[in-house]
This record gives structure tokens, C-alpha cells and sequence, in this order.
């Protein structure tokens, strides 16, 4: 496969990657697959969220806020 940036982004990609001592094209397989990787834990984490709010668990705004009071006082 063959991937094509601009300009702009292969210099940045470029210059990163020289700055870490490693081949841009490593460094771009990296990033792309970092990228899935939170994707699919954001992804999770969003079904799971779902999930619990159809169980009933949830908190209120007030309740949060609340807590967040709790959190700061400390």
C-alpha cells in the first residue's frame, strides 16, 4: 500500500522522526497503529458506558458535581 501526504505532513513526519533517530516510515506505522489501538479502547470504552447506563448505574449531574466538590477540597 501506498500512502501519500502532503508537503507539509512529510516534512513534520520527517523532521520527528529524525529528532527521535528513527525512519519516518516506522514512525508512521506507529502512529497509525496507535491511532486503531485507541480507537478500538475508545470504542470499548463507549459500549461499556452504554452498558452501564442500561443497568441503571449512573450518577446524577448533581451527584457529580458533588463529588467533584468532595474531590477538590482535599
Amino acid at each position: 500500500m501506498d500512502v501519500h501526504f502532503t508537503a507539509e505532513l512529510e516534512a513534520k513526519l520527517a523532521d520527528v522522526a529524525a529528532r527521535q533517530g528513527r525512519n519516518p516510515i516506522e514512525l508512521a506505522e506507529e502512529i497509525i497503529t496507535r491511532h486503531f489501538e485507541d480507537e478500538a479502547r475508545f470504542v470499548q470504552a463507549v459500549q461499556l458506558g452504554e452498558a452501564a447506563l442500561q443497568r441503571g448505574e449512573y450518577l446524577t449531574h448533581e451527584q457529580v458535581g458533588q463529588r467533584l466538590q468532595r474531590f477538590l477540597r482535599r
